[in-house]
């Protein structure tokens, strides 16, 4: 009955949530921009629109937003530099939500504050296993010592401890 209820079952799919949520999140984000990256035309839009909003320096800023969303995206679904990836999506959109969102009340700031929170978790959490910084480090591991046991795992962690690298913790 405990089990049941408090779902300790389905813990085993932790590492693919997400890995859901990673996808889901970064093609949102490639798709957010992808008419900015591919047309000039919206990307003058984009700039005219920070500029309406109070932006200094609305030209530079407009194509650093898109393309550090853009790579954040690419980041997101491929699971590398996770932790990074969390921390310019929690500052960017926390950024929209002072400049932009705000003004539109709760409604207006959802989509931007879900993203904010979706940053800081991913950023405190990581990628999970299923993320190319595990499988980097994997390999680096195989090169370097000939374990199957990520780099950081064969060095000697305090039991228990956490190597900030994958999700693991240490036996």
């Amino acid at each position: 009955m405990r089990k049941f209820l408090f779902l300790s079952s389905a813990q085993r799919f932790g590492d693919f949530a997400l890995l859901l949520l990673r996808v889901f999140v970064g093609l949102f984000l490639v798709w957010n921009v992808w008419g900015c990256v591919t047309s000039t035309e919206r990307m003058y839009e984009y700039r005219e629109f920070l500029g309406e909003h109070g932006f200094v320096a609305p030209a530079l800023l407009a194509p650093l937003s898109v393309y550090a969303q853009l790579l954040a995206g690419i980041g997101l679904v491929i699971g590398l530099l996770t932790r990074w990836v969390g921390i310019l999506c929690a500052f960017n959109f926390g950024v929209a939500i002072v400049m932009i969102d705000h003004h539109s009340g709760m409604r207006g700031m959802f989509p931007s504050g879900c993203l904010v929170l979706i940053g800081l978790y991913l950023a405190t959490h990581g990628a999970g296993r299923l993320s190319g910084s595990v499988a980097h480090a994997v390999s680096m591991g195989r090169r370097l010592g000939g374990s199957r046991l990520p780099a950081c795992r064969q060095r000697s962690w305090p039991a228990g401890s956490h190597c900030g690298t994958c999700t693991s913790r240490t036996p």
